[in-house]
């Protein structure tokens, strides 16, 4: 079977960072691909920061991975000018994603890199499922003088089709290793009617999924626990606020920015958006020196939650480690680990880059 893919450069080293990314996807096979402009590089092209014919070819496609978007070019205070990170948006109302994912598993390599202790973080390998479209950044407010509101509001539905993601995630990250997959809910059940009424459909859901564990945590406890002991984590579910603090929260375990890849989905059967959360980092742009491994990282989710090839994403994920364990580094990741000593016994580092990390990954995904 061959995906089709659109693929988003964007702004910045967005494009440097697809041009990686194709190689990879030539390497796995089967995949036809057509690059697509977004954000800055739309406004300059069509005046937008998304076209009709990006949007539509993201919803007729099997997946959509996008580099980056931003950048200080396009930085303006004039409501009337368009913004890149209104096509960022744009695109992911007009494709329905209402579930974001986050992994958070630090590479072996990369653990003296994190601010907490080797052994606080050793063996955390977590997922942050975030309910994107809902609650407080979407409910209805208002400013007076003195004061100002916004609502936070969930329906039922909005519930129940994030906590299944949830459920469903845990279920595929534990098949086949022996243990009992968990979610931990959390919300702010002690205090806020909306996570009063959120626990009360998680404990409707759960029943269905008698084999996944399920634990109701507090947001305030969740923020300590997860600094704590993040390994005793598997799947959090959240609605939009908290997850939006919680994954940057556990997105800093891992002590690099360039390492993390996330996914946006929406229906079952729907195109779901895969991205590193880097950023564009126009001041790196063009330089050769961009770190290709977020979006690497990126593709094997697009593989395991978007196309159902979970072996692949492995390959991927594997070779991604195994450069790392050469003592490969980017710019960006030899500067968060110097002096440092790494859990395991790595080479001297050798500082590469995008071409040389990209090739070095394709070598690793041969052998």
């Amino acid at each position: 079977m061959t995906y089709d893919v659109t693929l988003i450069p964007g702004d910045g080293i967005g494009p440097e960072i697809i041009a990686a990314a194709r190689q990879l996807l030539a390497a796995l096979g089967e995949f036809d691909y057509e690059e697509h402009l977004l954000g800055g590089a739309a406004i300059d092209e069509h005046g937008t920061a998304l076209s009709d014919e990006t949007l539509a070819a993201a919803k007729a496609a099997d997946a959509v991975l996008l580099g980056a978007v931003g950048g200080p070019k396009w930085d303006t205070t004039d409501p009337d000018k368009p913004r890149p990170e209104q096509g960022l948006l744009g695109i992911r109302k007009g494709m329905g994603l209402f579930a974001n994912l986050r992994p958070v598993r630090p590479s072996p390599a990369l653990m003296g890199a994190s601010p907490l202790r080797e052994e606080r973080i050793s063996g955390t390998d977590l997922l942050v499922v975030r309910e994107l479209t809902g609650g407080i950044y979407f409910g209805k407010r208002g400013r007076e003088p003195d004061s100002a509101f916004d609502t936070c509001t969930y329906t039922r539905e909005e519930i129940e089709r994030i906590v299944r993601v949830g459920f469903e995630a845990a279920r595929r990250r534990a098949a086949g290793s022996g243990r009992k997959p968990k979610v931990t809910s959390v919300d702010k059940a002690n205090v806020l009617e909306t996570s009063r009424f959120w626990r009360e459909v998680v404990l409707t859901i759960a029943p269905s999924y008698a084999d996944v564990e399920l634990e109701h945590m507090l947001v305030d406890n969740a923020a300590m626990q997860l600094v704590s002991r993040p390994a005793d984590f598997d799947v959090i579910v959240t609605e939009n606020l908290f997850g939006d603090v919680l994954s940057d929260e556990s997105a800093m375990l891992t002590g690099s920015l360039g390492m993390l890849p996330s996914a946006s989905l929406g229906a079952e059967g729907e195109p779901g958006l895969f991205e590193p959360v880097h950023g564009s980092a126009p001041d790196i742009a063009g330089k050769g020196i961009a770190n290709p491994l977020a979006t690497f990282l990126s593709v094997a989710m697009m593989l395991r939650h978007g196309l159902g090839r979970a072996e692949d994403a492995e390959r991927v994920e594997v070779a991604v480690d195994a450069v790392l364990e050469r003592g490969l580094r980017t710019p960006d990741l030899a500067s968060s680990t110097a002096g440092v000593a790494p859990m395991v016994d790595v080479p001297a580092e050798v500082e590469v880059g995008t071409a040389e990390m990209t090739s070095a990954v394709l070598e690793e995904l041969a052998a």
